[in-house]
């Protein structure tokens, strides 16, 4: 066998040492860009995940992602947690999932919000723009219209809004709003359906803080670097 010369011996432990350091150099330039900032029961949460939900979120409020403040980012990344606590009550649930019609359905009316997008070609360049692709918002939506549901199946049953509360809310709230808008009069008959659902939803609300905690404190969720990073902004092309 032809045995190499010392001198290229040399050269390829140098050449070695440069592509190792490179691959160290590469490994540590992705630690900081996709890293972990939340664990829940053993399910990770990227720093890419969070940066997904932040690129949504500006397109469903028609926002740009780096005009979120670290209180707005760090909401983001506790919504994050609580879809990933409720994704686990789903797996025992019965409700009606979200199809991929309604699921357009709903996109189709965010993408309402920008002119530009009247068009395909102009919907493509919001989403390139929010480095969003339509497969995954439809992948979210339905996850999110789930989870929405999910919590109704759980909670709504258990609330009940008596006529009374329907008519203090609109002795005490309601007429008063109208009378400082300049409004007409309007029947507590024409409007209790509308405070029946509104307070529902409000109850429902506050059913669901409840329950979020119940389920953190009984779960092991922790943000290693969250707080670290929440100020950081999402970059977009």
């Amino acid at each position: 066998m032809r045995r190499i010369p010392a001198k290229m011996t040399g050269v390829a432990a140098a050449l070695t040492a440069l592509l190792v350091a490179a691959a160290f150099s590469t490994a540590a330039r992705a630690e900081v860009i996709d890293r972990i900032v939340a664990t829940v029961n053993g399910h990770v949460i990227l720093q890419s995940d969070w940066d997904d939900a932040l690129r949504y979120e500006a397109l469903l409020n028609g926002r740009a992602p780096n005009e979120f403040t670290a209180d707005e980012r760090r909401a983001v990344l506790d919504r994050l947690i609580d879809q990933e606590l409720l994704g686990e009550q789903m797996k025992s649930a019965a409700f009606q999932h979200c199809t991929g019609d309604e699921a357009a359905a709903r996109l189709a009316e965010a993408r309402k919000q920008y002119p530009e997008a009247a068009t395909d070609e102009g919907w493509h360049r919001v989403l390139s723009r929010l480095q969003l692709a339509e497969k995954d918002l439809l992948a979210r939506v339905q996850t999110q219209v789930d989870v929405m549901r999910l919590v109704d199946a759980h909670l709504r049953p258990a609330v009940q809004i008596d006529s009374t509360t329907i008519e203090a809310y609109y002795r005490d709230k309601f007429v008063p709003r109208l009378k400082q808008s300049g409004s007409g009069e309007v029947s507590l008959a024409d409007v209790s359906g509308k405070i029946r659902e509104l307070l529902t939803e409000e109850k429902v609300n506050e059913l669901l803080v409840s329950w979020l905690q119940t389920l953190r404190s009984e779960s092991k969720v922790s943000m290693p670097v969250a707080n670290a990073f929440a100020g950081e902004g999402v970059q977009s092309q």
